[in-house]
């Protein structure tokens, strides 16, 4: 019997569900609590024992705050545009600029412009990061160093030193990030805390 192609992308539902629980570090508890779901049948979703359904797709679509289609990998027909939807979080925007759960995540982001910039309160978490300034003067702060980057620098760091980015001079800035979680490395590998370079392809 022919297969027909939804049934491809219905079997990649599981597979896609699980990265995006993981990623997100999200117990299957946890889960089942936001989500109403029982932790039984969202395992059987996710090893693809139980076959993905509109009823059960919808709340993990609101709880992991994605549209549907990234949920099942339906290609997009129609409308070429790309609809982003930025997250405005601890005074900065970010606008996702990658779609696949899981693995390495684009953003672009952009921190307003301030009277007075901020003083660096620096933080820690797993990961690695990759950055490259697009307008605007960058402060970033890792660990012991305190950077200045204009526009067309780049910059990689472990994310697990203690870590501080934004305005240098009070304007606004904008830059590209490219972050992966557990310990991947975004981009051109090195053992300094932190590089920079004057040219993207360098970095």
């Amino acid at each position: 019997m022919d297969r027909k192609p939804d049934d491809d992308i219905l079997e990649a539902v599981g597979p896609r569900l699980r990265a995006l629980r993981r990623d997100r570090g999200i117990t299957l508890a946890d889960l089942a609590a936001t989500t109403g779901v029982s932790e039984s049948t969202l395992s059987r979703l996710e090893s693809g024992q139980r076959r993905a359904t509109l009823e059960l797709l919808l709340p993990l679509a609101r709880t992991y705050d994605v549209p549907l289609d990234d949920l099942v990998g339906a290609p997009r027909t129609g409308d070429p545009r790309i609809h982003l939807k930025p997250i405005r979080r601890s005074g900065m925007i970010f606008v996702p600029l990658s779609r696949r759960p899981g693995g390495v995540h684009a953003f672009k982001m952009i921190i307003p412009a301030r009277p007075e910039p901020l003083e660096p309160t620096p933080q820690t978490h797993e990961g690695f990061e990759w950055l490259y300034v697009l307008d605007g003067r960058l402060r970033l702060v890792v660990g012991e160093r305190d950077l200045t980057l204009p526009p067309g620098e780049a910059a990689e760091f472990d994310t697990s030193l203690p870590h501080w980015l934004g305005t240098a001079d009070g304007g606004a800035v904008e830059l590209l990030i490219l972050f992966g979680q557990q310990g991947l490395r975004s981009h051109v590998r090195t053992d300094r805390p932190a590089q920079c370079s004057s040219d993207a392809s360098r970095s």
